[in-house]
Order: C-alpha cells, then sequence, then structure tokens
C-alpha cells in the first residue's frame, strides 16, 4: 500500500486539530504552517474531511477548524478513508469478487491479509493517540520490530 501525499497531510492535520481540542478552532494558515502543508491543498483536504464529518469550520475573527468529535474517536482509518477511500483495494474490486487461476489462487489470501493488517493498525490508533504521542501496544512493537530490522 501506498500513502498518499493527501493521507499523510490529512492524518497531519486531524492530530493537530486533535492537540487543540480543548482550545477551539485552529485556523488552517496554523495548520498549513505547523505541519509544513501547502495552505490551498491543505484548504482542499479540509474541505474533504468536512464533507466527511470528521470536521467542522468555524466562521468569525475566532473561526477555523475543530474536529467533530472527540479525537479518541476518530481512527487514522477514517481520516484515511474520507481522502483517498478504501484502505486497500485490487484493480478497484472488492476481494470478494477476485480469484486467480492456478500458481497464484493464494494471492486472494494475501490480499485479505494485507487489508487486515492495514485495518489492524489505522483503525486502532486514533488522532488522539497520535496528538499524544502514545500509540497503542501492539502498534509500538510493531514499528520496534520493523526499525530493528532495518538496523
Amino acid at each position: 500500500m501506498r500513502i498518499s501525499a493527501k493521507s499523510d497531510y490529512a492524518v497531519r492535520a486531524m492530530a493537530e486539530l486533535a492537540a487543540a481540542y480543548d482550545t477551539g478552532a485552529v485556523k488552517a494558515e496554523d495548520i498549513a504552517v505547523a505541519q509544513d502543508i501547502p495552505l490551498n491543498f491543505l484548504l482542499g483536504i479540509l474541505r474533504e474531511l468536512r464533507n466527511g464529518q470528521l470536521v467542522r469550520s468555524v466562521r468569525g475573527r475566532d473561526g477555523g477548524y475543530l474536529l467533530s468529535r472527540p479525537p479518541s474517536q476518530i481512527a487514522l482509518a477514517d481520516v484515511i478513508r474520507v481522502v483517498d477511500g478504501p484502505l486497500a483495494n485490487v484493480r478497484d474490486l472488492s476481494l470478494s469478487q477476485l480469484s486467480y487461476p492456478g500458481s497464484a489462487a493464494s494471492l486472494r489470501d494475501v490480499w485479505m491479509a494485507v487489508r487486515g493488517s492495514l485495518r489492524e493498525v489505522l483503525e486502532n490508533v486514533t488522532v488522539g493517540d497520535l496528538a499524544a504521542g502514545k500509540l497503542p501496544r501492539n502498534v509500538r512493537q510493531l514499528a520496534e520490530r520493523h526499525q530493528a530490522e532495518r538496523l
């Protein structure tokens, strides 16, 4: 799976909003500066997040953007699905529609395992976890294991 710039920026913007959840609305310009995201690109992402009911906008001098629900209730998977669609698909088909002949017959199961692994991480990490720097134990362990393999 490839994480698009759009998904990366969306998750980072949501982390900024999660960090400010108890303090009020955050201006798009402040998010853009804090996360080094091009403002025009960010505005489009925030529009999609608003349409996906993950954020709401507030007008006025003290306006900006707020999470539409507590950070602990917004999984990274929710954010990615809003801006980029399904977490993992193959040729834009449902995995249940796939079948492969002969020696590749098990490939459908591989794709299902990939999707399941992605969901295991992205549905269990919230923007609140990310903003607080407190990832679930299983995610930390996976990251540490992969970091150790790279050394």
